[in-house]
Formats: structure tokens, C-alpha cells, sequence
């Protein structure tokens, strides 16, 4: 990691032996109401005020957004300040990734980064930041870092003090407590040609339901339904997935229906690095939502803080208006419909465990101080050479504040070809309060539901 690593701590790891660790004591959790925000980032600006004071975040919708349609850009008046090439990327070094650097060398003149105002958008509602609070004092890593204890809704460890803290932030992070939205995935060619998979999605999060303990959950996180609109070759194909918190004491459980066979099946091997589905093998299952599953094959080292840019407020890519043929280019998406900000994120290192098989010997992971959402991450081969770098697209949801992912992207730097998902411009706007219950998300209502 380059020295130019800002807010530096001491470097710590956490290996996957030994008691569980304690939350912060009452003195360091007063500071999420004092110097940090509720969920444990920075309020202060930096040094040139580049990074804005947190002064609540995208609380209201804008005037002109109506509940049941697809957010608005809330700064349609915003310009960018400059655009970093391939020609002038050395003029910005220390405030970019190691993969941002390889894109642009790779792709430009094509691949740019167009820089605007810090915008800190992140929100969440306040019974959230009751919670963050409360996991601030109570959570614990249980023994060999597979799980967590008393904690519940959102992120467990808002003052962090290792890797391991900060990756378990990711992963329980407030999303909502249920959405419905479609979307679409495609891994073009690398002559840009392709053909999407349209999905239908239903999550469920059970961790982070309101008026609920951990021990209510039966170690579940969300349950997740899919159903395949497009193309007619998988039309009807329907995954289930009941989402673990210790998945090595209990592992994910997932189902797939296959209209062929007309068989609902368990898929035990819907983890790790197995294929994710439809990507052509562009992705790995752990890097659907930039990180997911059980992190004991990895060792997590936490760098610190950097400042750089970084994905945000991409409300140009989840126009309404836009279509995939506009976002979807040759090697990578179209960069003009992008926006990048100057933004504090904690920088994690994982680094494969001794005698573990996964085809990422070491994965480098920025993730956003005002959400806990991995934002890009690298992902590093064998032989030590970067192979794939990830791009998370955010925005901030109006109907539940929720600042989440629209659309991400994973770069094959060897195939020269990327998987993109969150094709969903040309659909209904996310339903934060579908109505679900839990019951919806059972094996035999799947095979129900596949049957008619």
C-alpha cells in the first residue's frame, strides 16, 4: 500500500482463533454521537474541504420525485470539475486505486474518470442509527471470525479495530427490510455485442426487520428469490437462497428450479468461487454484491483510510431514460453516463489462507466510511498480477433511505471482457415495502410458485 495512505491506524489483522472480542467501551461509543457520525465515519471535513462536513446526508427526496418512480438526480446542476485520462492520471496518483490506475492505462483514452463535487449522501433511517449505537457497544466476532453476536439490523462494528470488523460491516450493512425490483445482467462480448438476463428479484432481510433479536432470525440474514424473465432459453428458472450468518456452522442454503427439468434442486456449491450464474465465468458467487458468504478463507488486514475516488451518486446511470445500449461499451461502460467523488474509504486487505483454494490469491477492498458499502475492490491471481477489478455504482433510494448499489461491474483485465448487473433502467422504480412475509421464502413456495 502506498505511503500515501491518509488518517493511518496501526495496521491490523484477524486471524480465526481465540475468543470473541467485545464491543467499544460507553466513552468510544459517545463518539458516533460527538466527532464520528451514527454509523461511525468522519463528520469533520479534510484538510482542503475537497470532503465535505457530514451533515446528515440525502434525507428528503427531491421536489420533483414522486413516491413509485425512479429517483431523480438531486444535483441535475452539478458540473464536473475535471476528467482524469490516461494522459494526466499521473497529476492524481496518490487519490487513485491501484485498479483505477490499470483501467485507465488499459482502456484509455476511452476509459476516463469524470471527477464532480463531493456530495456525502449517505443516510439511513434513525431507528438504524439507534441500532448502530447499540451493536457499537454489544457486538462480538464469535470464535474464528464466522459469525457475530449481539448485534441486529445494521452494521455491528461502527468503530472497527481490524479487517475482519470492517468486511462484517459490509456484509450486514442496512439495506431495507424487503425490496422487489427487476434487473438485468450482461457479460458482453469484447466487441461490446450482448445479450442480457432479466431477472426478478425479492429480498427479504430478516437481520435487519425492526422489533427483532438475533436470536429470532434462525441465523438468517435475508432470504432471496429470483425469477428469470429473458431470454426464453431461461425463462422460468427460479433460485431460492436463505442467506447465513454463520455459514460455516450452518452454510447457505439454495435451491434452483430449472423449467427443463421442471425439478426444484438444491445447489450446494452456490458459494465462494464457483461461477456466479450468467456471468461466463467473469465473476465469482463471492463477489455478487462486491462481497458476500463466509470470510474464513481469507485473512483481513486492515490499512486504514484513504482518500480517493471513488463511485457515488450515479444517478446519470439509473436514469430512467437510459437503456443498456447506452451504458454497455467494448472492455468496459460507456464513462460519460459515470460520476466519481473524492471520498474516505477504509482499505482492507484479504490475503488467502495457508492451504485454501479459491482462484483469488489476494483481494484488495475500498470501502465507503458513510454507508459501509465496498465501493471497488481489486482481486489479485496466483502468480501475484491483477486480474479483475470491481466498480460499485451507488445512489441513495428515496422510498426507504437506503444508499445502495445500482449497478455494478467486475473488469476481467486478461479476458478483456467485464459482467455487469443492475441493467434496470427500463423497469418499475425498487419497492421498498412489497409487503413480504417469511413464509414466501420457503422451498415449497418456490416449487408452488415454478408450477404455475
Amino acid at each position: 500500500m502506498r505511503s500515501q495512505v491518509v488518517a493511518c491506524i496501526a495496521v491490523l489483522s484477524f486471524g480465526f482463533s481465540g475468543q470473541a472480542v467485545s464491543g467499544v467501551s460507553l466513552a468510544e461509543a459517545e463518539r458516533l454521537k460527538q466527532d464520528l457520525t451514527p454509523v461511525g465515519a468522519e463528520r469533520r471535513a479534510n484538510v482542503s474541504g475537497s470532503i465535505p462536513e457530514w451533515t446528515g446526508g440525502l434525507t428528503e427526496a427531491p421536489a420533483a420525485w414522486r413516491e413509485g418512480q425512479v429517483e431523480v438526480d438531486p444535483f441535475p446542476q452539478d458540473e464536473t470539475l475535471f476528467v482524469i485520462t490516461s494522459n494526466n492520471m499521473h497529476l492524481y496518483k496518490d487519490k487513485l486505486s491501484d485498479g483505477s490506475l490499470r483501467m485507465l492505462s488499459q482502456y484509455g483514452p476511452d476509459f476516463f474518470m469524470p471527477v464532480y463535487q463531493t456530495r456525502r449522501t449517505a443516510a439511513f433511517p434513525d431507528h438504524v442509527y439507534e441500532k448502530s449505537y447499540e451493536n457499537a457497544l454489544s457486538a462480538e466476532v464469535l470464535d474464528n471470525g464466522n459469525g457475530v453476536r449481539n448485534t441486529i439490523m445494521t452494521s455491528p462494528f461502527p468503530i472497527p479495530k481490524n479487517g475482519l470488523e470492517v468486511i462484517w460491516n459490509h456484509i450486514l450493512r442496512y439495506r431495507g427490510e424487503e425490496v422487489s425490483f427487476r434487473s438485468g445482467s450482461a457479460t458482453p462480448q469484447v466487441d461490446g455485442s450482448f445479450n442480457p438476463v432479466v431477472n426478478q428479484y425479492d429480498y427479504y432481510f430478516a437481520y435487519s426487520k425492526k422489533n427483532t433479536e438475533l436470536a429470532d432470525i434462525d441465523n438468517k440474514i435475508f432470504y432471496l428469490k429470483t425469477d428469470t424473465i429473458s431470454p426464453s432459453t431461461l425463462a422460468g428458472t427460479i433460485t431460492l437462497v436463505h442467506e447465513t450468518l454463520d455459514q460455516v456452522r450452518s452454510p447457505r442454503l439454495a435451491w434452483r428450479y430449472d423449467s427443463g427439468s421442471r425439478r426444484l434442486r438444491r445447489s450446494p456449491n452456490l458459494a465462494y468461487e464457483t461461477d456466479l450464474p450468467n456471468s461466463s465465468s467473469l465473476r465469482s458467487v463471492d463477489q455478487k454484491d462486491m462481497y458476500n458468504g463466509a470470510p474464513n478463507q481469507y485473512d483481513w488486514v486492515l490499512k486504514g483510510k484513504r482518500e480517493l475516488f471513488v463511485p457515488y451518486n450515479a444517478y446519470k446511470l439509473h436514469d430512467e431514460a437510459v437503456r443498456p445500449d447506452d451504458v454497455i461499451r467494448a472492455g468496459h461502460i460507456n464513462q460519460e453516463l459515470t460520476r466519481y467523488e473524492l471520498h474516505r474509504v477504509w482499505v482492507v486487505e484479504a490475503k488467502r489462507r495457508t492451504g485454501i483454494k479459491h482462484i483469488y490469491d489476494r483481494r484488495v477492498f475500498y470501502v465507503d466510511e458513510d454507508s459501509w458499502q465496498i465501493l471497488m475492490s481489486e482481486e489479485y491471481d496466483e502468480a501475484g498480477d491483477l486480474w479483475r477489478v470491481s466498480e460499485a455504482h451507488n445512489i441513495s433510494y428515496y422510498q426507504e433511505p437506503v444508499f445502495w448499489t445500482t449497478m455494478e461491474m467486475t473488469y476481467d483485465l486478461k479476458a478483456k471482457r467485464y459482467y455487469i448487473d443492475g441493467l434496470d433502467n427500463s423497469y418499475p422504480a425498487y419497492d421498498y415495502n412489497p409487503g413480504f412475509r417469511g413464509s414466501e421464502f420457503t422451498a415449497s413456495s418456490a416449487r408452488r410458485a415454478a408450477r404455475r
